[in-house]
């Protein structure tokens, strides 16, 4: 469980006000983003025709993790996420490299999702439109939880509704052919396994759901049923959508799409959808903005609460009950990010850091007593297998960079333990 501080107003407990429906549109919020627009193009090229064989895969893996996660969930109720399994499971280096991995992968995914926003709106001033997304989503994060949730319920439903008008055009357009879906001899191992790690970037937002542990009504209960339901919905609509726009581009036709919903829609004579898709494409990423600035933020109130981050970020707000320093911390990084570089680039590293966040959550699942929920230990340990080689599947850069950031955070936890063992 988290150990809060009672010291001054750092830190209260958070309000729950999240049921099963609300959890479930949170983690739709994370998984059903700007991902669906952009990632299945560099997946095709990894995979070629392979492309719904490294989809499966992916979501398998994600199976494996969701499920770990929400017993773990269950278990540990509080703001954090894998920070707080790891180090309640395994011991506190674990949980800090978890959070680490998190808070350092998911703040450049932030930036990218924002410059995504900004592409899309206005493309000639994509980097003032990010800041003004970010300062916007923050504030709305920082009035409460309920107005958080309000508003992601709206972009999914606009987001699911652009997708199933794209779905709809091409399974009947009379360029459809299902005998693109079949797997060729292009189809390697090695690109289906890069092409999974790729797309399990697009499932990863089910881990908002336990992250947001503190703010659900009855998590035992809540948690386990959101994010299996959350998972579910998603695999159902990329599997929709993966397969509609191949029957329609092609493998070879997907891999060159500069947009590929745009142009499945185009080639499948709906032209006219082509507005409302960039327009979904900009809602999407506005919903995976507001998620994973309300990940980030609980996760960096719950290593402040363990002084691995400023403890005055543990602060929780008396009239919002929100972390409202964290949240503000997260949306000036963000802002500056945003403003001042492209960092669609970190996307490849925000995928590794994800992974061995994922890797570590299994291992903590694994060390559950039967009476505590744990999950078969098949799950546990096809989930941590799956995530270590899908992490070192993707492009070498990515590995590179990944790992660096990683080591450069087991640094800055080994000096910090050294100059507290000094005092």
């Amino acid at each position: 469980m988290s150990r809060p501080s009672t010291a001054g107003d750092v830190p209260r407990e958070l309000r729950r006000t999240l049921g099963v429906p609300d959890a479930v549109v949170i983690g739709l919020g994370s998984m059903i983003g700007a991902g669906i627009f952009a990632a299945l193009a560099p997946a095709a090229r990894a995979a070629g025709s392979g492309l719904l064989v490294g989809l499966a895969l992916a979501a398998a893996v994600a199976y494996c993790n969701a499920t770990s996660s929400a017993r773990l969930a269950a278990r540990y109720p509080a703001s954090g996420g894998t920070y707080v399994y790891g180090r309640e499971r395994l011991g506190e280096f674990w949980g800090y490299l978890a959070g680490w991995s998190f808070v350092v992968g998911k703040t450049a995914s932030c930036a990218a999702m924002a410059l995504t926003v900004g592409s899309y709106v206005w493309p000639g001033q994509a980097h003032a439109v990010a800041v003004a997304a970010v300062a916007a989503l923050t504030a709305v994060n920082y009035a409460g939880m309920r107005k958080s949730a309000l508003l992601t319920r709206a972009i999914v439903a606009v987001v699911l509704a652009v997708l199933a008008a794209v779905v709809v055009a091409a399974l009947t357009a009379g360029t459809a052919d299902a005998a693109r879906l079949d797997v060729g001899s292009d189809a390697t191992a090695g690109g289906v396994l890069q092409a999974a790690g790729l797309m399990f970037f697009a499932f990863a937002g089910y881990a908002r759901i336990a992250t947001l542990g503190e703010e659900v009504r009855d998590p035992a209960r809540t948690i386990p049923r959101a994010i299996p339901l959350a998972l579910g919905i998603a695999l159902v609509v990329y599997g929709a959508v993966a397969g509609s726009v191949l029957m329609v581009l092609g493998p070879g036709g997907l891999a060159e799409a500069a947009a590929p919903l745009s142009d499945a829609a185009r080639a499948s004579g709906a032209g006219w959808l082509v507005p409302a898709v960039r327009t979904g494409a900009a809602v999407a990423a506005l919903g995976s903005l507001l998620a994973l600035i309300l990940g980030v933020s609980r996760t960096t109130l719950a290593m402040a609460r363990d002084r691995h981050l400023p403890h005055a970020l543990a602060a929780v707000h008396p009239r919002f009950q929100v972390p409202h320093r964290a949240e503000l911390l997260v949306g000036a990084v963000v802002a500056l990010a945003a403003a001042t570089a492209d960092v669609r680039g970190a996307i490849g590293f925000s995928s590794f850091g994800v992974l061995l966040y994922y890797a570590v959550a299994n291992a903590s699942a694994w060390t559950l007593a039967p009476e505590e929920g744990r999950p078969h230990r098949l799950v546990a340990a096809a989930g941590l297998a799956g995530c270590l080689v899908l992490a070192f599947a993707l492009p070498a850069t990515s590995v590179i960079s990944g790992a660096a950031v990683i080591a450069l955070g087991a640094a800055v936890y080994a000096g910090r333990r050294l100059l507290t063992a000094r005092a």
